[in-house]
């Protein structure tokens, strides 16, 4: 049996998580918005036609921020359509996932919804097709408490108080040649400053976070991002990355997916680093993972203009979760510079939650691994000490069998672990300066079969256990019992 040996100290600490690194994203796209958490038909919808079996599991992550209404999408859509008199609003060709777009739910709607909800709004502004007075524009009707044009417009359709949106997203994966709009680096970052000026010159309190490369794989990447701090750090707060994880070679590479996030996050170290080193600036700019997730089904979209076809309703496997437990466990080994991270997407497009129309809900394998990053992974983040490892290789290089990420707070020391390996093993570790925790839950992920899934019929194939007699903790060492191929977190009181 394989034996790991790692040490954690109090004092070793990578950095402490962001209350909005526990975030998520939905967009216009299929499902996610009218038949997932909006359709006033469902016999559970509330007065607002909002779903509230999903209200209920989206309150249960007790998420941050939400980033609205694209993705793609937000490229070719005009904030104004979706304000109003529903009657009067337009129904659109939506270009960017080849839908009918009816804008029954629009910025006033959305804003409901995170209200019910208690979670920011992060909103992103259209610099494809979209103006950047346009984007101002949106600023005001969102947060002037002036009588301004937008701010009046705002309280004609019943929002007397601003909504006070913090966060905004300087358009899209603008380096992508499938986006509308798309921009050279160069332009982007001409459009971008400008846009910014004239939004702050509205509220300047107002966080902005710029476009960096949508994908690891981009051949402009990474001088597309070193272009873009190089012409914004000093007009944005953070810079964004996208990347979705395929097992589109091996199933070695797709474990190892874990180690691809932390190669791209260990690049824009570097990029922050120089670009501020670069120009003396002061402040810190930091890295919003705006999207990331599984995402294995490339078969062609529907390009036939309907409302909310369904796409990419993925049936997570249990596979996908251990694969996902390891990249919640990068951005949380990366939280000195991640501080925001939105899952892609939050209902029925690869997502944790699926809905069926005028139907039940059911939870995806990674819900669970997303609720405990949510719920129980926050605070500081230890570093680890390296003793005895094992790994294997991958087109990323050599990666460990082991995924893992040991988080502290007041109440409790959570190490959340997953195990690669087709074997059990051991993992004895050593917790300096914890000399006082009392074992609470011990909780286990595994099948037999790592295509098994949830289903309609089988709804609950995939969830925790509670696992008993696999901790042995003596003083500030602990012994630790894995299965092959399990997802595991252990919670400690202290």
């Amino acid at each position: 049996m394989k034996r790991f040996k790692f040490v954690y100290s109090k004092n070793e600490v990578v950095g402490k998580t962001a209350e909005t690194l526990h975030s998520a994203f939905i967009e216009h796209m299929g499902r996610a918005i009218y038949g997932g958490i909006y359709e006033p038909t469902h016999p559970l919808s509330d007065e607002d036609g909002f779903r509230k079996d999903v209200l209920e599991k989206v309150k249960k992550l007790n998420l941050s921020l939400i980033r609205y209404p694209g993705g793609n999408f937000v490229s070719g859509y005009f904030w104004e359509d979706g304000i109003g008199p529903r009657e009067k609003r337009p129904q659109k060709r939506e270009e960017a996932w080849w839908s009918i777009e009816t804008n029954e739910i629009g910025t006033d709607e959305f804003m409901k919804w995170t209200k019910k909800l208690n979670i920011q709004p992060f909103m992103a502004v259209n610099l494809g097709a979209g103006t950047t007075e346009s984007a101002r524009n949106l600023v005001e009707y969102c947060n002037a408490a002036d009588d301004s044009k937008y701010a009046k417009l705002r309280r004609k359709y019943g929002a007397k108080e601003p909504y006070g949106i913090k966060y905004w997203g300087l358009g899209n994966e603008m380096d992508g040649p499938w986006q509308i709009g798309y921009l050279s680096a160069e332009k982007y970052v001409e459009k971008a400053k400008e846009a910014a000026i004239k939004m702050r010159s509205v509220d300047p309190t107002i966080k902005l976070i710029g476009c960096g490369s949508s994908t690891i794989d981009m051949p402009t990447y990474p001088e597309w991002d070193m272009k873009v701090l190089d012409g914004l750090y000093d007009y944005i707060d953070y810079i964004s990355v996208h990347q979705y994880f395929f097992e589109s070679t091996t199933e070695a590479d797709f474990f190892a997916s874990h180690l691809a996030m932390d190669d791209y996050l260990a690049t824009f170290r570097s990029l922050l680093n120089y670009v501020q080193t670069k120009h003396r600036y002061k402040k810190e700019l930091y890295v919003c993972f705006d999207e990331y997730n599984i995402w294995y089904n490339n078969k062609e979209l529907p390009k036939d203009y309907t409302i909310a076809p369904p796409i990419l309703e993925e049936q997570q496997s249990m596979k996908d979760l251990l694969v996902f437990g390891g990249l919640t466990n990068s951005l949380l080994n990366n939280c000195d510079i991640v501080k925001i991270s939105c899952i892609a997407q939050l209902v029925n497009v690869i997502a944790p939650i699926l809905t069926k129309n005028n139907g039940p809900l059911l939870l995806n394998s990674i819900w669970y691994p997303y609720f405990n990053y949510c719920n129980y992974l926050n605070g500081d983040v230890l570093k680890p000490f390296v003793i005895k490892d094992y790994k294997f290789p991958s087109k990323y290089g050599e990666a460990s069998l082991l995924s893992q990420s040991v988080t502290v707070n007041k109440e409790e020391l959570v190490i959340q672990i997953v195990n690669y390996a087709k074997e059990d093993v051991t993992v004895e570790m050593g917790l300096n300066g914890f000399d006082n925790l009392v074992l609470f839950k011990h909780e286990e992920i595994r099948d037999d079969d790592l295509n098994a899934h949830n289903s309609f019929a089988e709804p609950y194939r995939i969830v925790p256990h509670e696992k008993k007699n696999a901790v042995k903790l003596d003083g500030e060492k602990i012994q630790l019992k894995l299965a092959k191929l399990s997802y595991n977190l252990i919670r400690f009181k202290r």
